[in-house]
């Protein structure tokens, strides 16, 4: 099992930017696929963002494709997602996930076995 835990979340402005930080613990944080998530109020959680246990393969949703980018440090353990171009669409919970399985990539929620508990994203107009 890996601990995650998230941090950069707050409040933006439309057009403005945010990088949420996950840093990991208790696992190889090499090996596996990491992701974002991210779950509005009434709203099931979606997949923002994947990247390959290498970072040689990073993968978006349509809804942030070309706004966001994923990124992670394997030296350091972290994972990152730089938000541009923000809008009140993006105001969410945003979750880092751990894949289940090494070196496997995935977008669904059951692919990903390790949450963190969530960093609050509020996008004002």
């Amino acid at each position: 099992q890996v601990r995650l835990v998230e941090s950069g979340g707050g409040l933006a402005q439309a057009g403005g930017s945010l990088r949420l930080s996950c840093t990991a613990s208790g696992r190889t944080f090499s090996r596996y696929a990491m992701g974002w998530f991210r779950q509005a109020p009434g709203k099931e959680r979606g997949f923002v963002s994947g990247i390959a246990w290498n970072g040689r393969t990073a993968y978006y949703s349509e809804a942030v494709r070309g706004r966001f980018t994923i990124s992670r440090d394997n030296a350091n353990n972290t994972l990152y997602l730089q938000m541009n171009f923000l809008t009140p669409e993006d105001s969410a919970v945003y979750y880092c996930a751990a894949a289940i399985h090494a070196y496997g990539l995935g977008n669904r929620v059951a692919d990903f076995g390790s949450w963190g508990q969530g960093t609050q994203v509020t996008v004002s107009s």
